[in-house]
């Protein structure tokens, strides 16, 4: 548990986490995604919002359908730093699509932004890797509380620099920290490993994550080991580990009504 005096809020947080969860409306989509165009208006030309709203329509009706088969084709071929759809997917992630959260995390742990924006403060890469995991758990427990209304990057950049002040306040303490203040990632496992309503969660993960994230948290095996009984590669199994701990996450977020 963070020691912050009675009126510091974190930089993500929002006082009303349930102002998405009945569903995105048109006008929330259009001014979430003309953030982007006028950011990113390069891939675009200066196009208008309907030619970029055409374009991600197929998409959009895909994830709302919760048709991850079609979804995943239609994105085959985007860059994973493509804004945009970054955009689309965290604002239909922030009306409760499942669907749409797990290809977000996907997408935005393939993009390398969150190590960008880690390795811009730390320099040793283990601690890179370990803030970049308790990031995509904190993206998965509050996209509900992302309202559209920047880039869902600008939010996500907020989130992992609040993760890396924690790790290094970890870092420089001088006496043993308590128990529950350990970071997101560790905190999920530990969790997994232990309690009935996690483990449940964790059963409705898809086999790609569910096999790697049991393996680790609940039999303790080594990510070398891991990788050698699923026949990934190591990186792989790192990868997955840390996204499935964050989709159990935004599970047991949905299990508490969002709060």
């Amino acid at each position: 548990m963070s020691h912050r005096g009675p009126g510091h809020r974190p930089l993500d947080y929002d006082p009303q986490p349930h102002r998405c969860a009945a569903g995105v409306t048109g006008l929330a989509l259009r001014d979430g995604l003309q953030a982007v165009i006028d950011t990113e208006g390069g891939r675009y030309g200066g196009g208008s919002i309907g030619r970029m709203l055409d374009e991600l329509k197929e998409l959009g009706q895909a994830v709302s359908r919760e048709d991850a088969s079609v979804a995943r084709a239609l994105l085959r071929d985007c860059p994973a730093t493509a804004g945009d759809v970054l955009q689309q997917l965290a604002l239909q992630a922030a009306a409760g699509s499942d669907l749409a959260t797990e290809l977000l995390i996907e997408r935005l742990d393939d993009s390398g932004v969150l190590r960008r924006f880690a390795r811009g403060a730390l320099l040793d890469e283990a601690a890179i890797e370990d803030v970049c995991q308790d990031s995509l758990i904190s993206i998965a427990s509050a996209i509900g509380s992302f309202q559209g209304s920047s880039k869902v990057t600008t939010w996500v950049h907020r989130i992992v620099r609040n993760r890396v002040v924690d790790h290094l306040r970890r870092q420089r303490a001088t006496s043993p920290l308590p128990a529950d203040d350990c970071g997101p990632a560790q905190r999920m496992s530990s969790m997994i490993a232990t309690r009935a309503t996690v483990r449940a969660a964790l059963a409705g993960l898809p086999d790609l994550y569910r096999e790697p994230v049991t393996l680790r948290d609940i039999e303790g095996l080594p990510y070398a080991e891991i990788a050698e009984r699923l026949e990934r590669s190591l990186g792989t199994v790192k990868s997955q580990v840390a996204r499935g701990r964050a989709l159990v996450a935004a599970a047991l977020r949905d299990t508490a009504g969002g709060s």
